[in-house]
């Protein structure tokens, strides 16, 4: 059995945490009629004022822009049409920025915006010049505000209401962790209205989830309790610890970590960053079906897949790219750089190093680029 830490024990990480992310969800930077909640954001700030004082590093993932943006374009509700939706973030997100620069200039902090894609996320190059960014004005004692492109951002290709974006830049930044703001104060087994809804303290692994309903968006946010999960649990597999609680309670959330719900990282060894994108934001080019030996290769004993355990490519792809790994019966491994372009790989299925050329003798991914799921669950 792992030897996970105590829900007291993890709330006191949590409370001492150094570096850490805070994301605020739409609900709780806009008004319902549209337009910046500048009461509340002020709020916010005092909150974040005070943990930084006691020496806390902190990267806000601001949700909220099209839910800010409508009421200045005559629309009466948040729209439902893709191009009106870009168009009402285009306008909220200068108000956001805006808003967040006001609060945080009472206290002399200079912000900086950051606007992010799922495509960026999943290109390496981009992602680690977001790293560097951010690593950057961190250093010069500026504050990140992180918020999706939803200017440029399909329907297709979106992080959400930035929960997953949030984990995302945990990991990006190796926050020691990650606080999730939304509009309840923790997870329920079901919709807290209903007065049998039994409150979940803590989440150590997905058994902890058996029997749990959680819903969708509100109206002014896209994400809902399940994003919310789902996006807390992306961030422990990763190695870091994630407090859920509602934007009322940032002053408590951030002062002792004492409401909520907490989510437990696994004790093993936190995933590298290159690990993490591969697996949870890298865009997949092709993928590899292998056999059982390979499979048992990969997930138990650390090694590196072989072109021997290959039994078909799909899609076209370059060495480097990322690529799925499938099993015999169609689950899903891992994902891993491969060493291989398509075209050259599908004439080395099956065979074994020795029967290659000396060129092709090496693996068609190595174990240190390669990550498995079976690790993570």
């Amino acid at each position: 059995m792992e030897d996970f830490l105590s829900d007291d024990q993890l709330r006191k990480q949590i409370r001492h945490a150094k570096r850490i992310v805070v994301k605020f969800g739409s609900s709780a930077v806009s008004k319902p009629a549209g337009g910046v909640d500048r009461v509340r954001i002020d709020h916010y700030v005092e909150a974040l004022e005070k943990r930084m004082a006691r020496g806390g590093d902190v990267t806000v993932v601001s949700s909220g822009a099209v839910a800010t943006g409508f009421g200045s374009l005559g629309f009466r509700q948040r729209p439902q049409e893709l191009a009106a939706k870009q168009a009402s973030a285009a306008v909220g997100q200068v108000q956001l920025a805006a808003q967040w620069a006001e609060s945080f200039g009472r206290f002399d902090r200079t912000t900086a915006q950051l606007l992010l894609t799922a495509s960026d996320a999943g290109s390496r190059e981009r992602t680690r010049n977001a790293q560097r960014t951010i690593e950057r004005l961190r250093s010069m004692q500026a504050v990140p505000i992180v918020n999706e492109n939803d200017t440029v951002a399909t329907s297709e290709m979106r992080f959400g209401d930035n929960d997953r974006l949030a984990a995302i830049v945990a990991h990006l930044i190796a926050a020691d962790a990650l606080i999730l703001l939304s509009d309840v104060d923790g997870l329920y087994d079901r919709n807290p209205s209903d007065p049998t809804a039994r409150f979940i303290s803590e989440v150590r692994t997905g058994h902890d989830l058996d029997g749990v309903v959680a819903g969708g968006g509100g109206a002014l946010g896209t994400g809902g309790m399940a994003a919310k999960v789902s996006a807390a649990r992306l961030a422990a597999r990763g190695g870091v610890p994630v407090l859920l609680t509602s934007s009322e309670n940032v002053e408590r959330a951030l002062e002792d970590a004492s409401v909520g719900t907490v989510f437990h990282p696994r004790p093993d060894k936190r995933l590298s960053a290159w690990k993490f994108w591969a697996l949870y934001a890298a865009d997949a080019e092709g993928v590899l079906r292998i056999d059982l030996g390979a499979m048992t290769a990969v997930t138990s004993g650390g090694s590196s897949l072989l072109p021997v355990g290959v039994t078909d490519v799909d899609g076209e792809f370059h060495a480097g790219d990322i690529v799925e790994i499938i099993g015999p019966n169609g689950e899903s491994i891992g994902r891993g750089e491969v060493g291989y372009d398509s075209r050259v790989l599908r004439s080395m299925l099956g065979k074994r190093s020795d029967d290659l050329p000396e060129d092709l003798r090496r693996p068609v991914i190595h174990a240190d680029y390669l990550s498995n799921w079976a690790s993570r669950l």
